[in-house]
C-alpha cells in the first residue's frame, strides 16, 4: 500500500512535514485534502495541527529567503509540490546553505525552477491587472493566473493603493480577495454579491478614450505579433480593455 498523507492548509502542511522529518518517515507522497484516492492508496490524515507558530520554528531554520522559496512552490500548479518540499526542507536541514548549489539534487532543481517561475507570473501580472471601477465606486480586477499567486498580487497593491477600496478576483480559482482601506480578505466567488458589470460612468467614459489613444497611436505596417506576445503574454489578453476587439 502507498501512504498518502493528507493536509488542508499550508500552515497544516508545514506542521505535516516537520512532524514527518521529526519522526524520520519518508511518505510515499503528500496530497491535500481533495485528493481522489486509487485503489493502492493508504490515505493517513493525521490529526489536523493548524499551528501558526511553526512558520518562524521554519524560518529560524531555514532562513526568510528559503521558506519564501518553499511558499512559491507550494503556490504552484505543481502536480507533487508537496513531495519538493518535504525534500528541499530535509536536505537543507542536511546541508545548510550549501544546499542551494546541489543542482543535482532534482528535489533543489525543481524548487528553485518553480520558485522563480511563480515569481515570475506574479511580477508580470503586478503590471498587467487592469482595475475597473463600479458603480459603488470599487475597483475591480480580474486575473486568471496558472498559479496561485492572488496572495502576492493582493499584497502588492495593499502597498500601492492604500487608500482605495478594491478587490481582485482569480476566475480560475473561483476566489476573490476584498480590501477594504486596512486588511485584506480572501472568500469564494460565490459569495460575492457585488454587481461587478455595472462600471460607472467614468469608467466607461475612460475606456472608451484608452481605446481610441490606443488605436490612434497604433502603426498598423509595424505591427509584431510575436513580438507583443513577448511582452505581453496572449493569456492577459481577455482582460486588458484594448486587447478586447483583437480576441
Amino acid at each position: 500500500m502507498n501512504n498518502i498523507y493528507i493536509y488542508n492548509t499550508f500552515i497544516n502542511l508545514l506542521n505535516l512535514i516537520e512532524l514527518l522529518i521529526n519522526n524520520k518517515i519518508k511518505p510515499y507522497n503528500i496530497k491535500d485534502e481533495s485528493y481522489y484516492r486509487n485503489l493502492f492508496d493508504n490515505i493517513i490524515n493525521l490529526e489536523q495541527n493548524n499551528n501558526i507558530d511553526i512558520i518562524p520554528i521554519i524560518i529560524k531554520k531555514i532562513g526568510i529567503k528559503n521558506f519564501n522559496i518553499i511558499y512559491k512552490v507550494f503556490l504552484s500548479n505543481e502536480n507533487n509540490k508537496e513531495l519538493i518540499i518535504y525534500y528541499f526542507y530535509l536536505n537543507y536541514l542536511k546541508y545548510k546553505e550549501k544546499v542551494l548549489y546541489m543542482k543535482n539534487l532534482k528535489c533543489v532543481n525543481k524548487a528553485l525552477k518553480i520558485s522563480k517561475h511563480v515569481g515570475n507570473e506574479a511580477h508580470k501580472l503586478k503590471g498587467f491587472v487592469r482595475f475597473k471601477e463600479l458603480k459603488n465606486n470599487v475597483l475591480y480586477a480580474e486575473i486568471e493566473p496558472t498559479n496561485n499567486i492572488l496572495e502576492i498580487i493582493s499584497l502588492h497593491f495593499k502597498k500601492r493603493m492604500p487608500n482605495e477600496y478594491w478587490c481582485i478576483c482569480d476566475n480560475k480559482r473561483n476566489i476573490i480577495s476584498i480590501y477594504n482601506k486596512e486588511k485584506i480578505i480572501f472568500i469564494p466567488k460565490d459569495k460575492f454579491n457585488f454587481l461587478t458589470n455595472e462600471l460607472s460612468n467614468n469608467e466607461n467614459n475612460i475606456e472608451n478614450l484608452w481605446t481610441t489613444f490606443y488605436k490612434t497611436i497604433g502603426i498598423e505596417t509595424r505591427k509584431n505579433d510575436r513580438c507583443r506576445m513577448n511582452f505581453m503574454p496572449k493569456k492577459y489578453w481577455k482582460y486588458i480593455i484594448e486587447m478586447k476587439e483583437e480576441l
